[in-house]
């Protein structure tokens, strides 16, 4: 099907890609790890509650913490091996409860019976089952997504990949084609839907070309603006579907999904595999060798970057995940996650690194704020500890956290810092 222009949005910035850097690097395996440490708080929600004890033996793909509750998914062996701990750790996530598993060379896998022709019901437990969640950085489980309250008649895949550096959908796209088309299409099945879009912006061509073959896929080239990939903007630029705040895609009749869980879900059916594995990218000009590489969830970050060659010079920053929605590490002593998008070395010139100084109240932060907020008041009442004016009149909690304000701001103000912390004093409190 021949792609179709999106429509513009209001908002966002347009950051340096830096993609170049990463974007012909195929798709490698990292090799298996000495250990592996496995958070069971894997997706938005609950954490899971650890099903093994400490010297148990367990095979890839085994259940090792089961969901607790419907916001929350199941966690699997990435490795097979010896349970050798169970405990809590400080990582980029804050405290989480670690399951670490030393692997024993052996290959023993525990994958689910290979569903064929599945009806909608079996392919929404299937994908309860592998403790799917969604890989674009959210984390939502997919299983409560793909039971909308209420109707919908549109499935749009997410193949705008708009955070600077990442290619690893990219990557997907190309060499994964045929399998997130029929991932996409188990989803729609699921929903009961026929009408697929995928949204690809237009710095990947060759993506884009590869699902044109498709006669039951509509793709859509996006601009090259941040963040195209949020959901409230990919709906409208697809769809011209305007999701109001406090909405959810469903309330206008669509369903949103990365490429990379569509890919997730077809294995999932086709193989019985859970989610115990993903693509992430190793990027930035600190790096010696920048890779996409298929890496199992619960790696520890310093054994990555062994792989692509180590520090080409010493890094100002590392980030886990993109440089607009990432967090920032202290070292590399941290594990990856099914959410773990990328591994960024980023050199002094690539790294913000200017101390902010006061706000001079240019509002550009607001000019380019996609969700139409005010971020300055946000920041303004949370230095002053009031979070309740903060959420007020910032409208604090409709923020997608995208950065596209900070990015922006001529103060180098830590806008996202204030969005976060008013955030979870509101929750808190509530």
């Amino acid at each position: 099907m021949k792609a179709v222009k999106g429509k513009y949005y209001f908002g966002g910035v347009h950051p340096h890609d830096m993609k170049s850097i990463s974007k012909d690097a195929a798709l490698e395996v990292l090799p298996a790890s000495g250990i592996v440490a496995i958070s069971t708080s894997q997706s938005l929600g609950k954490p899971a509650v650890p099903a093994v004890a400490v010297g148990q033996e367990v095979k890839e793909g085994e259940l090792i913490a089961r969901a607790d509750g419907s916001i929350s998914s199941d966690v699997f062996a990435s490795v097979c091996g010896t349970v050798t701990e169970i405990k809590t750790e400080t990582g980029a996530n804050g405290d989480e409860q670690y399951v670490f598993i030393k692997p024993n060379g052996k290959s023993d896998k525990c994958f689910m019976p290979p569903l064929s022709d599945p009806t909608a019901d079996e392919i929404k437990a299937r994908i309860k089952d592998a403790g799917i969640v969604g890989l674009g950085g959210a984390g939502f489980p997919t299983a409560v997504k793909v039971a909308p309250r209420t109707p919908v008649d549109t499935l749009i895949v997410n193949g705008a990949e708009c955070e600077p550096y990442l290619t690893c959908d990219h990557r997907l796209m190309i060499e994964k084609t045929d399998e997130i088309a029929r991932g996409a299409r188990y989803i729609a099945k699921a929903l009961g839907v026929s009408k697929i879009i995928i949204g690809i912006e237009a710095n990947k061509p060759d993506c884009i070309a590869a699902f044109e073959k498709y006669d039951d896929i509509q793709p859509v080239i996006l601009r090259k603006q941040y963040p195209m990939g949020g959901e409230k903007q990919l709906i409208y630029v697809t769809t011209g579907r305007k999701l109001g705040l406090g909405k959810l895609p469903a309330d206008v009749g669509t369903v949103v999904q990365n490429v990379a869980t569509c890919y997730a879900v077809c294995e999932a059916v086709e193989l019985g595999k859970p989610l115990y594995e993903r693509v992430l990218t190793v990027s930035g000009q600190a790096v010696k060798h920048p890779k996409n590489l298929w890496v199992k969830v619960g790696t520890p970050v310093k054994d990555i970057v062994e792989y692509c060659g180590g520090e080409s010079v010493a890094p100002k920053k590392v980030i886990q995940g993109g440089p607009m929605t990432g967090v920032a590490l202290e070292n590399y002593d941290v594990y990856t996650h099914k959410t773990t998008s990328g591994v960024l070395l980023l050199s002094e010139k690539e790294a913000a690194a200017d101390e902010p100084t006061p706000c001079i109240n240019c509002g550009k932060c607001a000019d380019v704020c996609p969700m139409h907020l005010m971020p300055m008041n946000t920041a303004f009442y949370s230095a002053a500890g009031d979070f309740e004016a903060a959420g007020k009149y910032g409208q604090t909690m409709a923020c997608i956290e995208c950065g596209a304000c900070e990015y922006i701001c001529p103060a180098k103000r830590p806008l996202i810092q204030a969005i976060r912390k008013t955030k979870a004093a509101l929750r808190n409190k509530k």
